[in-house]
Parts: structure tokens; sequence; C-alpha cells
């Protein structure tokens, strides 16, 4: 299910590798153009066949879509495992492990390759983990309703191309580490921490940026950088202080500029998505339908 680019048949007992040559598996989606940050989300879909994978600097977990289970066979770790893999069944491989597998259905699957650095520097200034003592656990097949929610929704914004969404995509990467931390590494005792909500004289300055920058591309780390805190340690104090995730906030008051030249302007709706920060019509009327159970039209025909 590993589906890395550079794919080679070597590492491996001979026994289990066949003499033919497997092609680069293309995905069918990719975030690599999008430029998100430590995170790349890719979609595939293959006949039956086989691949093996150099070494890398990035966790994998793939999530399986096939609509019929797939026969797999897997090599990770020097460990061997062959079962049925069906839709919703992750595999997770750590940084800096070889991995070889044979399948021998059609196979259709996500994958998500998260930087090991990134994973460290959250471990450590996230959860007051030392970095130099993570060691991710290797996963065959799983089921984890919240990792692959996770996974769910990076790949529902892969498929919708939404260059406005890096706030929201950063914030599911983080949320995407902690969880692999939490539930699928081994570490030492976490370090001291002093969890609190952000202070007002942190908090205000953040507030005024988004404010008067809700038509741009906010960046988790551009307002972390605001509060002179890491991106990890502002998203934490933040919730805390505003009983929501920055992405959370940023989408509430786009909604209410939005609601605000609904009401008081003639601007066109494709206009106003814009000067919100949403990157089309149909996507400010989604977003606007989410939070006030009505699209942009209605509204402005009722309150103007």
């Amino acid at each position: 299910m590993n589906a890395a680019k550079n794919r080679y048949a070597g590492s491996f007992p001979n026994h289990l590798i066949s003499n033919q040559i497997v092609a680069a598996c293309l995905p069918t989606r990719s975030s690599q153009t999008l430029g998100w940050e430590h995170i790349q989300v890719e979609q595939f879909q293959h006949p039956p066949g086989e691949c093996s994978s150099p070494l890398s600097e990035d966790h994998t977990i793939c999530l399986s879509l096939a609509a019929r289970p797939v026969r797999f066979l897997q090599i990770k770790d020097g460990k061997t495992h062959s079962s049925l893999y069906g839709k919703g069944d992750i595999s997770i491989t750590p940084a800096q492990t070889a991995f070889f597998a044979r399948w021998q259905d059609d196979d259709h699957y996500a994958e998500l390759r998260l930087n090991s650095g990134f994973v460290a520097t959250v471990a450590q200034e996230s959860l007051g983990l030392n970095p130099d003592r993570i060691e991710l656990i290797p996963e065959f097949r799983l089921r984890d309703g919240r990792l692959e929610a996770i996974a769910l929704m990076l790949l529902d914004e892969l498929n919708q191309a939404n260059p406005g969404g890096k706030l929201y995509v950063e914030s599911l990467t983080n949320l995407l580490a902690v969880h692999l931390l939490r539930q699928y590494a081994v570490a030492s005792p976490p370090l001291s921490v002093h969890p609190s909500g952000l202070p007002q004289r942190q908090l205000l300055p953040v507030l005024d940026y988004i404010h008067e920058a809700l038509d741009a591309d906010l960046k988790l780390a551009d307002l972390a950088a605001i509060a002179g805190l890491s991106p990890f340690h502002f998203s934490h104090q933040f919730k805390q202080a505003m009983e929501m995730a920055p992405y959370q906030y940023v989408l509430q008051q786009r909604i209410e500029r939005a609601k605000q030249l609904l009401k008081q302007t003639n601007h066109s709706i494709v206009e106003i998505a814009l000067l919100c920060g949403f990157n089309s019509h149909s996507h400010l009327s989604k977003q606007f339908r989410q939070a006030t159970g009505t699209t942009p039209s209605a509204y402005r025909a009722i309150v103007q």
C-alpha cells in the first residue's frame, strides 16, 4: 500500500520478489503542487502488482479506499504480514523503515506522508516529549476511527483543491501528528509543560491581524509569530483562550464579514467571497450554509 515514487526490489528475501519490473505508481491526485507544509497527501488506484520503497524521512499512513477487500503481503521492520485489506483499514510505516508489498487485486487507497522532523517538533513543543527518544510503532493493519476521519478530511481538501484552506490543512496536520504520537509512539516521560490560554497582550494583536487580513491566505505560522510562540503552543493556547481552533475562528470571522457585506453593500456574491478570503462563490456558499443554514443570496434577500 505504500507507494513511494522511486521503487526498487531490494533488501528483501529473494523468494518474495518476482523478476517483473514494477512501474512507478503515479497518483491520481496529489497535494504536491498545493503548497502544503510538512505533509503530502496522494490518492492511488492501480492493478495487481508489487512494490518496494527506499528509506524515507517521512512517516507514511495508508488508508484503504478499496470497494472490495484486497489481499496483501507486506514486509516491514523485519516482519511479514498477509491479510485482506478492506475500506477503512490503515497501515503505518515509520520513517527509515524499508517496505515491500504485493497485492493480488485492483487497489485504491490514500497515502499521507508526514515529515518526521515536523513530528519530532510537535512532540517536543506540543506534548513535552523528548524527540530523541520517540519511536513510532509500525502497524500492518488497524482500525482507528479518529485517524481515518483526519485522513478523509485531508483527502477531501485535496479533492476540492481549495487554495484558501492552508490554515485548515495545517490544523489537521498538527492534529494528525499529535494523534500518532499519543497512540502509536513509544517515548520517554514528558517534560514539564505549562498550558495556559493566550494573555490579552498576545491575543489582541493576533485578532487584529486576522480581522485586517481576512481576504488573505492566513497561515498558522504567521499568527503564531505575532504572538511570539511556536505554532504548536499557539494553537493550544489560542483554543484555550477563544474556545475554538484558529482555523475555526478565522472561518467564523469570514462568515461574519460576509454577512456585513451582504447587508450593507451591493457587491456581487463573487466579490464578497474574495473580499472575505473564500476562493469562489461556491466555496462561500458552502461554508455560509453550514454556518447559518441558508445561502448568501437568501440571507441578502432577508436583511436588505
